[in-house]
């Protein structure tokens, strides 16, 4: 059978479609299946990384405001993106597809709508992005990952299977030791994990880089995935520093900052905290691992998803949400404090952990293979 995914632009959108195509593959190892992504996004590097072929589209965002002249030529370019879509599903032949939002998904699905192929959407966020929004109606089902969402979607069509992460964060068989080693970090000093994410969070990062002295002082070491904007900035500012103790003598510099961190489960295995934006994967991730963790919403994130992410389990007692403009006064002492406060950590690990979907791939793989069979 075959089967076409559409979507990305971020890794919370590409990380699931992964994992999806690694479940429909281990159901159905003869299953043939093809990506369709947006020229220029992230999708088009780490969808082959992964073994799986990408077809990229030229569609994009509009530009706000939507008045705005450049969006004569976005509109082009969605029309384009779906005529080359129609040809890639006539050529590629799906049984069914899926879509788990960006802008790769509304041109492929709509075309897929117009060949009568059938679609199914996942919606990683508490709050529904508009493309999975205008293409509700049309779907076979929808794959969500919060309950609560019939005011977006039909309820009728609603399937809550939670959102799919990398397996290989499930699968980490370090001891928090050893995770620590493999950064160079002190195996037994009380560890923060900062991460905004690929290309960085600068309200994370320039509330970190304020508040270093304080980290040294508490004797807490931060593993700080800096990202790639800036990173040499925030480097700099660690090298500046030259600690000493009562007695004068230099100390050991705690913060260790890095652009990028590839083995994302070692890293939250080797921290006693996470601080972290709250896109759907990382939620996600944080809540299947059960690990305590303080949000920071992105603010400018469409229709305030992160927000109602990170509400989800702050509601809970299941993580900490500091909105972003309050980050410069409150993140770095609220840090500190929650890493010295074991107790807490264990009840708000709990808490993230009973809110976890186990098997969310295989859950939406079972969807999609059984609405293609059903075609």
């Amino acid at each position: 059978m075959k089967y076409l995914i559409s979507g990305g632009g971020t890794g919370g959108h590409i990380f699931p479609a992964v994992s999806i195509a690694n479940a429909i593959r281990k159901a159905q190892p003869d299953a043939e299946i093809l990506f369709i992504g947006a020229l220029g996004r992230m999708e088009m590097e780490k969808v082959p990384a992964e073994g799986y072929k990408i077809i990229g589209l030229p569609v994009r965002g509009f530009i706000r405001p939507l008045f705005h002249p450049g969006n004569l030529m976005v509109l082009f370019d969605l029309w384009k993106s779906i005529r080359q879509a129609k040809q890639i599903i006539r050529d590629f032949k799906p049984d069914a597809a899926v879509g788990v939002g960006g802008y790769a998904s509304a041109a492929a699905l709509k075309a897929a709508a117009a060949l009568h192929v059938p679609y199914i959407l996942h919606e990683q966020n508490g709050f529904a992005g508009v493309t999975n929004q205008k293409l509700a109606n049309g779907a076979r089902r929808i794959c969500v990952a919060y309950p609560g969402m019939e005011r977006f979607f039909p309820a009728d069509k609603i399937v809550v299977t939670g959102n799919p992460v990398r397996q290989a964060l499930l699968e980490c068989t370090s001891t928090v030791e050893e995770a620590r080693r493999a950064f160079g970090l002190d195996p037994n000093r009380p560890t923060i994990f900062v991460t905004g994410g690929s290309l960085g969070a600068r309200s994370i990062n320039n509330a970190i880089c304020a508040g270093l002295d304080q980290f040294q002082k508490a004797g807490v070491q931060v593993l700080w995935q800096t990202g790639k904007a800036d990173g040499d900035k925030w480097e700099r500012a660690v090298a500046a520093m030259h600690p000493v103790g009562a007695d004068g003598s230099p100390e050991t510099v705690l913060i260790h900052p890095t652009v990028f961190v590839k083995d994302m489960a070692q890293a939250y295995r080797a921290a006693d905290i996470v601080i972290s934006r709250s896109g759907a994967g990382a939620v996600n991730e944080v809540s299947l691992i059960g690990k305590a963790a303080i949000f920071v919403p992105l603010p400018t994130a469409a229709e305030d998803h992160q927000t109602a992410n990170a509400r989800s389990l702050a509601d809970r007692d299941a993580a900490i949400l500091i909105p972003d403009k309050e980050a410069p006064a409150r993140l770095v002492s609220e840090a500190i404090q929650l890493v010295g406060d074991k107790q807490r950590i264990a009840t708000v690990e709990q808490n993230a952990h009973a809110m976890a979907h186990f098997g969310a791939a295989d859950a939406v793989a079972a969807i999609v293979i059984q609405e293609a069979k059903n075609k």
